[in-house]
């Protein structure tokens, strides 16, 4: 990880900003689902608000389900009014003047520094920034580039918003690493700052109702192919073939819904597929095990959340997941292999005190680690540090 108190500037803007000290922030994101991506960006919006700095949380498409915790916050929630992309004329149009928008909001609001979530937000921000002279432009990497791969054009205006970029804000190493090979970004260029959670996740919830007598594993993912849930039946019809069965408790949605479903059928293991929902508190308080069996990952908040709430994790070795289950705080496992997954499940399940460790260093690890506060913090540092770099330049 760099030190970013060293990091030269990229020329996103030419203008010093009137002082030093950070009093306005803008962030800019597509819209705020339930994704991890808004997740965290809700949570530094409403941090910096609350340490008295004027902040604007611009969204690019739509709202969503999260603009209801900003209610109270201070934050000021501004629409943009972009479409989609496509090559109809009223299309591009519209999203010429939803561009027009937002250079006369720069202009007239004059933040100190734009942040950007996501990639549409990024290659945005980046022309928006320097047409306006935002003094610090920064921009969030979230996971892993697999996504990005044989797209050459979105490629290709990443890597240009990166050179007017003054700096990348990764959420774990493993991000940082990826950008680093993949796109050859300088460790001056690139930081990381770990998600964080609010406090109401650290509160332990009653156990909710799971109507079984078996040991319950749950696993918080949407359901998409690289969540690797296909394995995860695998390895609970593993689990009932050694006489270990489980009740699997699955908490989100997607596009594997009915596959999987059908597989746990043709499987004959016990899984409820409860959709997606925010009320999972109870549901981690009632595991006896949470797994997350992603082939590919960021940095996991269903990992994160399971720490908080000292449940025991089971999770594929992948992306930054071995840097929050590291050192005794969880059990990896290699990805896209049930037996493996199997294995480590039925270490926890059968091994009680072992699991209360494991939950305990896990819970402990997270609260100095990873709550809100200490990300806001690490944010606000690391803007102050920029802003005084630029007007110093």
């Amino acid at each position: 990880m760099m030190d970013h108190t060293q990091a030269p500037l990229a020329p996103s803007a030419e203008a010093a900003p009137s002082a030093q000290s950070l009093t306005r922030v803008c962030l800019l994101i597509g819209q705020l689902g339930l994704g991890g991506a808004e997740k965290q960006l809700v949570l530094l919006a409403r941090g910096l608000s609350e340490r008295g700095i004027r902040t604007h949380l611009l969204v690019l498409f739509h709202r969503g389900p999260r603009e209801a915790e900003l209610e109270g916050s201070g934050v000021i929630l501004v629409d943009l009014g972009f479409q989609r992309f496509s090559w109809r004329w009223t299309s591009l149009m519209g999203n010429v003047r939803a561009f027009a928008r937002l250079l006369v909001f720069l202009r007239k609001e004059k933040p100190q520094v734009l942040q950007a979530f996501l990639l549409h937000s990024y290659v945005l921000a980046a022309p928006a920034a320097r047409l306006t002279r935002v003094p610090v432009l920064v921009a969030g990497r979230r996971s892993l580039g697999f996504f990005k791969q044989g797209h050459r054009v979105a490629l290709a205006l990443e890597r240009l918003a990166t050179r007017w970029t003054d700096l990348l804000v990764a959420n774990a190493e493993a991000v940082a690493d990826d950008v680093r090979r993949d796109e050859g970004v300088p460790d001056s260029k690139l930081t990381v700052i770990p998600n964080g959670m609010p406090h109401e996740e650290f509160e332990l919830a009653a156990p909710a109702a799971v109507d079984t007598a078996l040991p319950v594993v749950v696993c918080v993912a949407n359901l998409a192919s690289h969540k690797g849930h296909r394995h995860l039946l695998e390895a609970c019809a593993e689990l009932r073939r050694r006489g270990t069965p489980c009740t699997l408790v699955l908490i989100g949605d997607g596009a594997e819904r009915d596959a999987l479903r059908q597989q746990a059928d043709r499987l004959e293991i016990d899984a409820r597929f409860l959709g997606s929902r925010t009320d999972f508190a109870g549901y981690l308080a009632r595991a006896d095990v949470v797994v997350l069996p992603s082939l590919f990952e960021g940095s996991s908040n269903a990992v994160m959340e399971a720490m908080a709430a000292g449940r025991p994790v089971v999770a594929t070795a992948v992306g930054g997941t071995p840097e929050l289950l590291e050192d005794g705080r969880g059990v990896l496992v290699a990805p896209a292999d049930p037996v493996a997954l199997a294995d480590g499940i039925q270490s926890v399940l059968g091994d009680p005190d072992t699991a209360a460790v494991l939950g305990r260093r896990a819970r402990e690890w997270a609260l100095a680690n990873l709550t809100a506060d200490v990300m806001v913090d690490r944010y606000v540092s690391l803007f102050q540090t920029l802003l005084k770099d630029r007007s110093t330049a």
